[in-house]
C-alpha cells in the first residue's frame, strides 16, 4: 500500500498564496507520476496539475496556468503545489495522487494503471 499525506492547506485572502505538500510512503515503486486534484463544494473532483517522475513534464488545468506551479522534491516521493493569486473559486479540498504510469489529466486513471489518493487538505480563499 501507499500512504499519501497532504499538508499546507488553510484560509487565505483572495490574492494570497499557499504552498501544498504531499509525501508518499509505504510500498515503493521504480517510477511514478504525481498530481493534484481538487473538489469544490457541490462539485466533482477535477484535475489541477500533474508531473512526471523526473519533473521534466508538467501539465496544468487551464484555470491555474500562470498561477500555480507543481514540482517534485529531490526525494522523488515528495510533491509541491505553489499556489499564487488565489481566487475564491479555488476554494476546495485538494488531493494528492500517485499514478503508476505517465502523468495524466483525468480523474480516472487510464485502463490498467493503478493509482492512490491522499485524504485531502482544505484550501479556503476568502473574498
Amino acid at each position: 500500500q501507499v500512504q499519501l499525506v497532504e499538508s499546507g492547506g488553510g484560509l487565505v485572502q483572495a490574492g494570497g498564496s499557499l504552498r501544498l505538500s504531499c509525501v508518499a510512503s509505504g510500498r515503493t515503486f521504480s517510477t511514478f507520476a504525481m498530481g493534484w486534484f481538487r473538489q469544490g463544494p457541490g462539485k466533482e473532483r477535477e484535475f489541477v496539475a500533474s508531473i512526471n517522475w523526473t519533473g521534466s513534464s508538467k501539465y496544468y488545468a487551464d484555470f491555474v496556468k500562470g498561477r500555480f506551479t507543481i514540482s517534485r522534491g529531490n526525494a522523488k516521493n515528495t510533491m509541491y503545489l505553489q499556489m499564487n493569486s488565489l481566487k475564491p473559486e479555488d476554494t476546495a479540498v485538494y488531493y494528492c495522487n500517485v499514478r503508476l504510469g505517465p502523468p495524466s489529466t483525468t480523474v480516472q486513471p487510464p485502463p490498467g494503471v493503478l493509482d492512490y489518493w491522499g485524504q485531502g487538505t482544505q484550501v479556503t480563499v476568502s473574498s
